[in-house]
């Protein structure tokens, strides 16, 4: 689920007893949209605000992250004013998804200011905003034009405001009977007529308030009675109480081991279901760091590598449309001949065409074919020939120069359905960071890499998988481009397999020989499934596979990363298979 205002206001609830009267001692930006503030009162508190449109999250970290080198523009601005800056209050406006940290700064002449550092977790809207004492923005994380918003520009110099909420109530400050006489006067579904008429609450809140209202099976507001809407009004009054008192207690739901959903607030709804149960953590952030990390960590990393997908489809779409034009181009090149032979021929007949004529019928001595040949009046007949030999030419050079286009063209598309094909075996923040490398160093994304050692930073950022068979053979398997061309051109030895989905994309896996020359059979089949499973084909029953010596994979001179010919090779048909049981957390 997302943060709702519920379990932001958790948040603040937390922030208020240990982070308010710490002071800002370090300020990063580890990531485009995310701040990191370590803050020293009596402990040390990591404090993570990601404004990130997937996922938009605020807790408190037990670990670092790393930093770049270059620190963002929005990372320096933030140094210049909050450094050792003290956090005097933190608050959230009603039950926003807004969390408004004031902070006590000196100036460059010593005297006293008041910043604010407001975070908001809206979803796709989230933002991270720093605003003057007067709530006048000085700059935010993510700047919002009026070309993006009809509603509020988030822009330098522009007033902060939070935009009001059409047709909603508070939990806090509108008496009960106001927000059931809300709730009664929407029609359709009940659950949705909750959460659409009080601020802050999300459907799994709402969700849980009918369930202790006896109301959860109950879909239309019309169908409840006067007594249900009774036991509703109750509900309301306990959340309310348990909010403005900060009697939280953050629960995380288990379906056996797997976390389903969370709320700061127990959730009873749960508890009819044998399969459901119910775990509380003495803290929101502990909460939120566990669910992340635990559930679904493919998914979760497949929202943090949304932005990289979206370049690489866009690519893909673009070089796909382009080669598809110059297919056609290259087509219509292919008439050349035929202004070839009109030329030849008015060269060679020409001295009986009559002058002025529209068109000459000659025999073409190719194939001794009656043929007729438009004629421009206006021009001789040598001139006609002559025109008709630059056509040609033309035509030529144009075929020419369009087949090393299309050459280049599918090369660079089969790149880019390698790098969405390394995507999709993704599954920690280094393989990320080695696929936007690799953008960026292709031209694909304008962020710049960290200054530093230039051949450190070629080495990829993760580890291939490892498998070990049970004969003891190792089993190598590149997650990406980088690691395909670490792997093969400088981890495996000459002696050592290689092998390759046929002609579809796919990582490089290499079998280990450790000097031996007999290799059992049954371990080409186990690295031919590895194979076969981590490429574009794992969905098929079988995929072909290539193998051979890796001494005979070679590079091409300024190939992409990861690219390799190969002219002599065996084949085997395996079934994709990913064989957990064999692998090994190096």
């Amino acid at each position: 689920m997302a943060l709702d205002g519920i379990t932001v206001s958790c948040l603040v609830h937390e922030w208020q007893e240990k982070l308010v009267g710490g002071r800002i001692t370090k300020i990063a930006q580890p990531e485009s949209d995310a701040l990191l503030l370590t803050i020293k009162n009596y402990d040390t508190y990591r404090l993570h605000l990601s404004a990130s449109a997937s996922l938009p999250l605020a807790c408190l970290l037990t670990e670092n992250r790393q930093s770049p080198l270059t620190a963002p523009n929005f990372c320096m601005l933030l140094r210049k004013h909050l450094s050792s800056a003290r956090i005097l209050q933190i608050e959230q406006p009603d039950l926003e998804r807004i969390i408004r940290i004031k902070i006590e700064h000196l100036d460059e002449m010593g005297d006293t200011r008041i910043k604010y550092l407001i975070v908001e977790l809206m979803g796709k809207h989230s933002n991270i905003i720093f605003c003057d004492e007067d709530d006048t923005i000085i700059d935010s994380i993510k700047r919002v034009s009026q070309m993006v918003s009809s509603v509020r520009e988030v822009l330098p110099g522009r007033p902060y405001f939070i935009p009001k909420t059409a047709d909603k109530y508070s939990l806090l400050t509108d008496p009960t009977e106001t927000l059931l006489a809300a709730i009664r006067g929407q029609s359709g579904d009940l659950l949705r007529a909750v959460y659409a008429t009080v601020t802050g609450l999300s459907p799994v809140i709402s969700n849980e308030l009918l369930h202790r209202a006896g109301l959860d099976t109950v879909n239309d507001v019309q169908e409840a009675d006067d007594a249900s809407f009774a036991r509703l009004g109750d509900a309301l009054s306990w959340l309310c109480t348990a909010v403005t008192n900060g009697k939280f207690i953050p629960t995380c739901i288990l379906e056996e081991e797997t976390p389903v959903e969370y709320a700061a607030v127990p959730l009873t709804v749960y508890t009819d279901f044998p399969n459901y149960s119910g775990r509380s953590f003495d803290s929101l952030s502990d909460l939120l760091l566990y669910y992340y990390e635990t559930k679904e960590p493919n998914t979760r990393i497949r929202q943090k590598s949304s932005e990289l997908r979206r370049t690489v489809q866009t690519a893909i779409e673009r070089v796909a449309k382009k080669l598809d034009l110059q297919k056609k181009q290259f087509a219509d090149t292919e008439k050349k001949d035929k202004f070839r032979i009109y030329g030849e021929l008015l060269t060679t007949y020409g001295y009986s065409a009559v002058s002025g004529s529209k068109s000459f019928t000659c025999t073409n001595y190719y194939d001794n074919s009656e043929i007729t040949i438009p004629l421009d009046e206006t021009l001789s007949v040598m001139d006609n020939a002559k025109r008709y030999y630059e056509r040609y030419s033309k035509l030529k050079r144009t075929g020419e120069a369009l087949a090393g286009h299309i050459e280049e063209s599918r090369a660079e598309l089969a790149h880019l359905e390698t790098v969405r094909e390394s995507l999709e075996f993704a599954t920690e923040e280094s393989d990320l960071a080695d696929i936007r490398r690799e953008l960026t160093d292709c031209g694909y994304l304008r962020f710049r890499r960290d200054r530093g050692d230039k051949r450190a930073a070629k080495k990829p950022a993760s580890r291939p998988y490892h498998y070990r068979t049970p004969e003891g053979y190792d089993i190598y398997v590149g997650r990406n481009n980088y690691q395909n061309e670490e792997l093969t051109h400088h981890f495996a030895n000459g002696g050592d397999w290689w092998f390759h989905a046929k002609g579809i994309p796919g990582s490089h896996v290499v079998l280990r020989t450790n000097g031996t020359s007999e290799v059992p059979d049954e371990l080409f089949e186990l690295a031919g499934s590895l194979a076969a499973f981590y490429s574009a084909g794992r969905a098929q029953q079988k995929v072909e596979v290539d193998y051979l010596l890796k001494k005979n994979v070679k590079k091409p001179a300024g190939a992409k990363p990861g690219f390799v010919v190969y002219y002599t090779n065996y084949s085997l048909v395996a079934a994709p298979a990913e064989h957990p049981e064999l692998l090994i957390k190096d």
